[in-house]
């Protein structure tokens, strides 16, 4: 069984690599445990959460952007990885053409040089978003088909790279990807969700609920995502499940499926912030401020708050079989959601 003996993490220094970073650096080898370099365009932080216990100095760091083939070149030959993570990607909400620069000619640029260098093990960080296109999504699994219309750019360009990575694959020279699509991560690091959350409360706007809460959504702490990504690579190192866990996809969830203003009402509690009642906006109704929203706001040259497109997400049922993940990957999910949601909780309240 070969082992991961150098592995990059290319956006190592962004939230859920940071957890990859803590699990890679977990990982028990002959020699000790992996080298691990990261590469991104910003450094890592200064100061790490006590969320994570790795020791950042044991952590080579290159700086380069992913759109310049030059860049990953030397950041993989520096690295001398046998397994790449690319878990490199901007965030929700941006213009189409950043996903197309980054998603798209970013992956290819890593396909290549990965074969360009002999790296053995290719690991992409895809997103559960792929299959979604505002319409329900009932314990889906891996043979869900891509739809023809996608919901935005950003998942739209991860679906293009996702199959670039599969179509990549090459055992007969050596090379082996995978795909993991995990689904509403959140976690230590995170800026957006749980933060987000946090101040909707203090804005006394928890009490406004959209939809009715019936629709189940998945969610995963970042820390399982990433246990994810070292079984992926584990398996596509090892001659005896190479050939079987190549090429493929697989979802990644807390294996919680739970109504979706569930976790932001545990976040609430948590913080000893229950609301006496609750306001519900209907769908329909949702959607339409959602447009007036959109309206107002390009005529004011502001973000809108609210639009068709968040009720969409926030009113759909959005939950997948992780079934196959758990049977060729050896998947458990570690830590449950409201043990996930304590230490995000306790990230936030320390003084970094």
């Amino acid at each position: 069984m070969s082992e991961i003996t150098s592995v990059l993490i290319i956006g190592g220094a962004g939230f859920l690599g940071l957890h990859l970073i803590q699990q890679f650096y977990d990982v028990e080898i002959s020699s000790g445990r992996p080298q691990i370099t990261v590469f991104d365009v910003r450094p890592l932080p200064e100061k790490l959460s006590k969320q994570f216990t790795f020791n950042s100095q044991d952590i080579e760091f290159v700086k380069g952007d992913l759109t310049s083939a030059e860049d990953v070149s030397n950041a993989i030959k520096l690295a001398n990885a046998n397994v790449v993570v690319h878990a490199a990607s901007p965030i929700h909400g941006g213009k189409a053409d950043i996903y197309q620069l980054v998603n798209v000619q970013g992956t290819r640029n890593v396909i290549d040089v990965c074969r360009e260098q002999k790296v053995k093990a290719l690991v992409y960080t895809s997103s559960a978003g792929v299959i979604f296109n505002g319409q329900d999504v009932h314990n889906a699994d891996e043979t869900w088909p891509i739809p023809e219309e996608p919901m935005d750019a950003y998942n739209e360009t991860k679906a293009i790279a996702e199959d670039m990575v599969l179509k990549s694959n090459d055992p007969d020279h050596g090379f082996y990807t995978v795909a993991l699509r995990p689904a509403g991560i959140f976690g230590p690091g995170d800026r957006q969700l749980v933060p987000g959350l946090r101040a909707v409360a203090k804005l006394g706007q928890s009490k406004f609920q959209i939809g009715d809460n019936n629709n189940l959504f998945d969610w995963t702490y970042a820390g399982n995502v990433a246990d994810a990504h070292v079984l992926a690579a584990k398996k596509i190192l090892d001659p005896e499940t190479a050939l079987e866990v190549s090429g493929q996809t697989f979802f990644i969830t807390n294996d919680t499926p739970s109504y979706f203003w569930a976790l932001a009402r545990t976040v609430w509690k948590a913080d000893n912030h229950i609301d006496k009642f609750v306001i519900v906006l209907k769908r329909p109704v949702a959607i339409l401020a959602g447009y007036l929203s959109e309206f107002f706001s390009s005529l004011l040259h502001k973000e809108p708050g609210l639009t068709p497109f968040r009720v969409k997400i926030v009113c759909a049922y959005r939950y997948h079989n992780i079934s196959k993940a758990k049977r060729l990957l050896g998947y458990e999910p570690r830590v449950g959601l409201e043990e996930g949601i304590q230490k995000t909780l306790a990230w936030m309240d320390e003084k970094l």
